[in-house]
């Protein structure tokens, strides 16, 4: 679960599914599900798991932006629009679920014009929004703004904001991998649902902010939990 600030309500657990057919086109953090029987086999176990629990689900990071900036080989497009809309309509037979579709970072897909059709494809009118800034360093500026205008061309959608790593902002001049294990960054805005805005339902470390982004700038793999990391995000954080 996630840590939330002092008298906000709990979300209940904060989990990212995460296994799509040709996981992140072969990067770091390459796999996923076999095929389309298996994801949805995998999908069922993941939400009849969750049972009659809260939780906030983070569908897919990277799934659909991947299929806009054509990552993702076109003939695989159907298909995955397919499965994260099944995924949706499984997740929200749940009844204490939320799903939020990941929708990139600002600095990815920089036209909110070019993901909308795409999340509408991958089933975002069944979710309870989307989620920005995922594992990313976006600013909470950048994002509300971002997260505004998507809004607006998908019919008032809400979102949420992965805050775990974003306190410094990105890594300027750092070319095309500023998003992997950047130095000098800070823990962003503790947890809470208490964000002022009512499109924005949450700021959440949906990252850890303590796990590698891969083998870059000498990180373990992704996923892997590094400690010398950790430890400079917490002291670089201001207050």
């Amino acid at each position: 679960p996630c840590p939330t600030s002092p008298g906000t309500p709990a979300p209940g657990a904060v989990l990212v599914a995460y296994n799509v057919p040709h996981r992140d086109c072969g990067q770091h953090s390459a796999g996923g599900a076999a095929d389309r029987a298996a994801y949805g086999e995998w999908i069922d176990a993941f939400a009849s798991a969750i049972g009659e629990s809260k939780a906030v689900v983070v569908l897919e990071p990277d799934a659909v932006p991947h299929m806009v900036d054509g990552c993702t080989p076109a003939e695989y497009h159907g298909e995955r629009s397919t499965l994260i809309s099944g995924a949706v309509e499984r997740l929200k037979r749940q009844p204490g679920v939320k799903v939020y579709l990941d929708a990139g970072n600002p600095a990815w897909i920089e036209d909110p014009e070019k993901i909308a059709g795409p999340l509408r494809r991958a089933g975002i009118a069944q979710a309870d929004g989307f989620s920005l800034n995922v594992s990313n360093f976006q600013t909470d500026t950048a994002t509300r703004a971002y997260g505004k205008a998507l809004s607006e061309r998908l019919d008032g959608a809400h979102y949420v904001v992965d805050t775990s790593r974003n306190g410094n902002g990105p890594l300027g001049a750092a070319g095309q991998d500023a998003w992997c294990n950047p130095p000098g960054r800070a823990l962003g805005t503790p947890p809470t649902t208490r964000t002022g805005d009512p499109l924005l339902d949450a700021y959440l470390w949906i990252k850890r902010p303590g796990e590698s982004d891969g083998s870059c700038r000498g990180g373990p793999s992704a996923g892997t939990w590094w400690p010398e990391y950790a430890l400079g995000l917490a002291r670089n954080t201001k207050g």
